[in-house]
């Protein structure tokens, strides 16, 4: 992993959440090349030690924490090793988040021959449980591990909290409600807590990426045979650099964001990292 500037975050604990996913794993990775002590929290232990030994090996130090985003109790556990084993909380990225196929319709637009059909989703058959779930895990698990790790941030120099939005936040997509409605909720909370953290000394921003192939979307935009699903054709016909992102193009904006010296008055802020796709209007 190249770091594209310095930074020096030594003697700095940061906290991921959903450390063990394909995008905050490289945060976590990019964090503690620059010094810092990392927790990499995420629901799948294995996950979360499986990063953290990948840093320790690289000669970093981290370590991996279960932890339930939706679960306070979770959360403070998860606290208490942290403040154990690496210290107080300076840097918070709120990282886990996600979809869920019973927030999603089938099509983009709703046809009245597809109300009847059993193999189409539509609007009607989405699930108020499952739009619900993917709020909760993008909304509350935002805004509930700040909660806990931010009393920890109070007054101290260089404190930063990092939220994960998306480009959904600016514009819905076609087919995904609830988690473009979530991530326009993180987008605004991240407004709303820049603010009202500001006379305490804690900065909050936020990154929202563009189309990067993770995990969690490799099925939606990959055929088994390696080529573009139509939805991944239809997404790079919108992206004026014609891409998607490479995973370490975050990592500028996020050791930016994370700096304090490069920084220090920028709060509140939303960053797209898109390829130009908020930009464009199709025409």
């Amino acid at each position: 992993m190249k770091i594209p500037f310095n930074i020096d975050l030594n003697g700095k604990v940061a906290v991921v959440t959903g450390g063990g996913g394909v995008l905050c794993a490289m945060f976590a990775e990019a964090l503690a090349k620059c010094g810092a002590k990392v927790a990499i929290l995420d629901l799948r232990l294995d996950a979360a030690k499986s990063v953290a030994q990948k840093i320790n090996d690289a000669g970093g130090t981290a370590i991996g924490v279960e932890a339930n985003v939706l679960e306070p109790e979770s959360l403070k556990a998860a606290k208490a090793v942290v403040n154990e084993k690496l210290g107080a909380c300076d840097i918070l990225i709120n990282g886990a988040g996600g979809n869920n196929p019973k927030g999603t319709t089938t099509k983009d637009y709703l046809f009245a021959e597809d109300i009847e059909n059993s193999e189409v989703k539509t609007f009607f058959d989405l699930d108020p449980k499952g739009v619900e779930f993917v709020f909760n895990l993008n909304f509350i698990g935002t805004l509930l591990p700040t909660q806990v790790f931010s009393r920890d941030m109070l007054n101290k120099k260089g404190a930063v909290i990092i939220n994960i939005s998306s480009m959904n936040a600016f514009c819905p997509l076609t087919r995904i409600p609830a988690y473009s409605g979530a991530k326009a909720a993180v987008s605004n909370f991240t407004q709303w807590l820049a603010v009202h953290m500001s006379r305490v000394g804690i900065r909050v921003n936020a990154i929202a990426p563009g189309f990067f192939i993770t995990d969690q979307n490799r099925g939606l935009l990959m055929n088994e045979d390696g080529s573009f699903t139509e939805r991944a054709q239809k997404i790079l016909s919108q992206t004026p650099m014609s891409r998607f992102g490479e995973a370490e193009e975050l990592i500028g904006t996020l050791l930016w964001l994370t700096d304090s010296g490069a920084s220090g008055f920028v709060n509140g802020i939303v960053v797209p990292v898109d390829g130009g796709f908020s930009a464009y209007s199709g025409v």
